[in-house]
């Protein structure tokens, strides 16, 4: 039992010395932080940003909770000019930070670096969250006010940028229906065109078959393109009716001549005594 007690003793003196070392060297490392502020700081004021923005990481990298340096990190991001990044420090102190006013401060710095990035919508919800933290604040209710004026003139400009489109859109539209008529048009011109080119062959082809037609000269060609009967010779025509002339004739002849003989002929009768 003694030697059970003599452990748990020593595990607690353990235990013991480890935290006491833990919490040394903690409040070594928040000491180093503050140091690194203070540097920053002093570059800060010295409007040397980008040293300064170095010693406060550095600060940050020693208390990763560190709420002055994550701000004035913050700041110096926004005086370069990098507003993007400055908003997401910014935020990480709104959300870490329990004072109000160090809160109202983060989101009135939201505001502004929102409103370098013409971003007014995000600007007039950050500078009524740093209003809500810290309602006398004027210089905020001022920026407010600028905010939504701001938005109000973009959502104009926007509307009207929209209304310009549209109506641009509905006249491209209708300058593109006006060329698909003009080409209809005058795909149907050509038609015509060509189709009265077509009846004006037609009848210039039957003028000139008319006029041909009337011309002495290409009737006489036509009548000297016709058989003509020769002189002295009958045609062939002539010639059939002649034979059928002489056959009818010779027929008749020969009928009256068989009627003769009918006449002339003599039945021999013999007396039955």
């Amino acid at each position: 039992m003694k030697q059970q007690l003599s452990i748990i003793l020593c595990l607690l003196g353990f235990f013991t010395s480890t935290a006491l070392v833990a919490q040394k060297d903690s409040i070594a490392l928040q000491r180093e932080a503050r140091a690194l502020l203070r540097e920053g700081n002093k570059l800060y004021n010295k409007e040397k940003f980008d040293d300064a923005s170095i010693a406060y990481r550095k600060a940050l990298g020693k208390n990763a909770n560190y709420e002055k340096a994550n701000y004035n990190y913050g700041n110096t991001l926004y005086q370069n000019k990098n507003y993007k990044d400055a908003i997401a420090q910014y935020q990480i102190t709104a959300k870490t930070v329990k004072d109000k006013i160090a809160k109202a401060e983060a989101y009135h710095n939201i505001g502004n670096a929102m409103m370098e990035q013409k971003q007014y919508q995000g600007a007039v919800d950050a500078f009524k969250n740093a209003l809500r933290n810290n309602p006398g604040d004027d210089e905020t209710r001022y920026n407010l006010a600028v905010a939504q004026k701001k938005l109000k003139e973009q959502q104009q400009q926007q509307k009207q940028k929209d209304k310009d489109k549209n109506k641009d859109k509905n006249k491209k539209d209708q300058n593109k229906d006006k060329q698909d008529q003009n080409k209809k048009d005058q795909n149907k011109k050509d038609q015509n065109k060509d189709q009265n080119k077509k009846d004006q062959d037609k009848d210039q082809q039957k003028n000139k078959d008319n006029e041909q037609n009337k011309d002495p000269k290409n009737q006489q060609n036509k009548d000297k393109q016709k058989p003509k009967p020769q002189p002295g010779k009958m045609t062939p025509e002539q010639m059939k009716q002649l034979l059928e002339s002489l056959n009818n004739e010779e027929k008749k002849t020969q009928k009256k001549m068989n009627v003769r003989k009918a006449k002339g002929r003599k039945v021999k009768q013999e007396k039955d005594w």
